[in-house]
């Protein structure tokens, strides 16, 4: 999705268009165009968060005892009530588990499931991962790069996830760095590269506008903020024949 600016733009070039028009079929075209410009983000985003709070909603009322559910003392349902029982919830959660019996609990739960074969290796990959993009100490997907791939001369987006450590680095001469390549248009599937720190080129994009980007297809384009002198002096050579 571009940015506001950008939609603006869009949007007076084809209403400017409409009003200079000179045939009727032409300016009705134009008008709506810049319609669906101006419609079509706001609904599709209203539409998702109605889908979010009433799958919240749905889910939270079917958990929670009728007792001690709000709606019963009202003669009209709020909605966005299990939205906010779940944010209270995980609250509470975070809470407890900042003292010592709440650590406590924890810890047992996962030496429990720690000698459950299958549970274990689902648990241990699902809680690395979370730590790994929610923890504010983590550097994970926090910058844009260009790598050749599949071959020399195809250029792909990608995202660094973290300095190559292990036996993966051991066995390499190289300094290695972890990327995620995303496939289009969904990003949370792709393929997980070690790649030679040397062969990566960095981007002065942020990495929502780098997904923006992989979402579209490349139909969104983030603008270019270097500076005049870096932008004249190409990082990437030309392909010899």
């Amino acid at each position: 999705m571009a940015r506001k600016g950008e939609r603006n733009s869009t949007t007076q070039t084809h209403v400017q268009a409409a009003r200079s028009g000179r045939s009727l079929p032409a300016r009705f075209r134009n008008y709506v165009i810049a319609g669906v410009l101006v419609t079509a983000p706001i609904g599709i985003t209203a539409w998702l968060a109605w889908q979010i709070v009433q799958f919240f909603d749905s889910s939270v009322r079917a958990i929670v005892p009728e007792g001690y559910n709000p709606e019963q003392y009202l003669p009209f349902s709020i909605p966005g009530i299990g939205l906010v029982i779940f944010v209270l919830a995980l609250w509470l959660i975070g809470y407890a588990t900042a003292n010592l019996m709440g650590r406590t609990l924890i810890e047992t739960g996962e030496r429990v499931l720690s000698r459950m074969p299958v549970v274990r290796t689902v648990y241990g990959a699902l809680k690395q991962i979370f730590e790994t993009v929610l923890a504010h100490k983590s550097t994970a997907f926090r910058q844009v790069v260009l790598v050749e791939y599949p071959r020399r001369g195809l250029w792909c987006l990608a995202f660094v996830s973290g300095k190559t450590e292990g036996e993966v680095q051991n066995l390499s001469e190289d300094e290695l760095v972890n990327i995620f390549l995303p496939t289009t248009p969904n990003p949370t599937s792709g393929f997980l590269l070690f790649v030679p720190k040397r062969d990566l080129t960095p981007l002065s994009m942020t990495v929502e506008e780098g997904i923006k980007m992989v979402v579209s297809g490349g139909i969104v384009t983030p603008p270019d903020r270097r500076s005049e002198a870096e932008r004249s002096t190409p990082k990437i050579p030309a392909q010899s024949a």
